[in-house]
Parts: C-alpha cells; sequence; structure tokens
C-alpha cells in the first residue's frame, strides 16, 4: 500500500534528529519478463516511466503534497504497472520520500540489467 508506506516514512522521520540514515532498497523497474526480453517497445515504456519517476521525485516546483499525491498515486503513471507488476521493489522509495517530502537528488540514472533506472537521495 503505497499510502501506509508514505505514512510509515513519516513516523520514521523524527529518526533523522538522530543522526539515522535511512535507506531504501528497491528497484524502479521490476518486470522480471521485460528485463529477460530485448524488445524496444519495452525500453519506451521503461523509459516513460522512468522520466515520470524522475520527475515526480525532483522537480523542485512539486510541493511536499503534490509529491506525495503523485507517488501514492503511482500506478497511474505512464506504464506503472508495467515496469512494477508487483510494487513491492518501488515502496521503498516512498517510505524514504515520506521521512522528508521534499524534493530528492537524482544520484543515479543508469542502466541495470539493460533497463533504465535511477536512484534518489533526500537530505
Amino acid at each position: 500500500n503505497p499510502e501506509y508506506h508514505f505514512k510509515l516514512g513519516k513516523a520514521l522521520s523524527k529518526l533523522r534528529n538522530e543522526n539515522t540514515l535511512i535507506i531504501g532498497s528497491g528497484f524502479t523497474f521490476h518486470n522480471m519478463q521485460a528485463i529477460m526480453s530485448q524488445n524496444s517497445d519495452i525500453d519506451f515504456k521503461n523509459e516513460e516511466f522512468e522520466q515520470w519517476l524522475i520527475d515526480t521525485c525532483t522537480n523542485p516546483n512539486y510541493s511536499p503534497s503534490i509529491r506525495e499525491r503523485k507517488l501514492i498515486e503511482w500506478n497511474e503513471a505512464p506504464f506503472a504497472r508495467y515496469c512494477h507488476p508487483r510494487e513491492e521493489h518501488l515502496l521503498p522509495l516512498h517510505v524514504c520520500a515520506g521521512v522528508t517530502g521534499f524534493t530528492a537528488k537524482l544520484v543515479f540514472e543508469g542502466k541495470v540489467a539493460g533497463k533504465k533506472t535511477s536512484a534518489y537521495l533526500w537530505n
């Protein structure tokens, strides 16, 4: 449940004042069948979702409430359920975003297993 995981991040936010590092370990693309395929249509779907995610996490024009809404409603993003047939590998991002609610810094953008992926840092 994306809303639950975002709220979990909010609950953990007080740990930021106690020198606690919160790490979310997941993957921004997790369709194993697609990872094994070399279909260019898959790459387009991967790219579209990845661009949505980068914009959602890093766009400084989004207020915390807009960013929260977009992440909670992530399955409405382009090709969301194609890139994540199940969301368990994306939900760690929701926890981390919930800790601050602020704009993230894109710290990695590249390919893993031939699919575009990204990583973020919230300060």
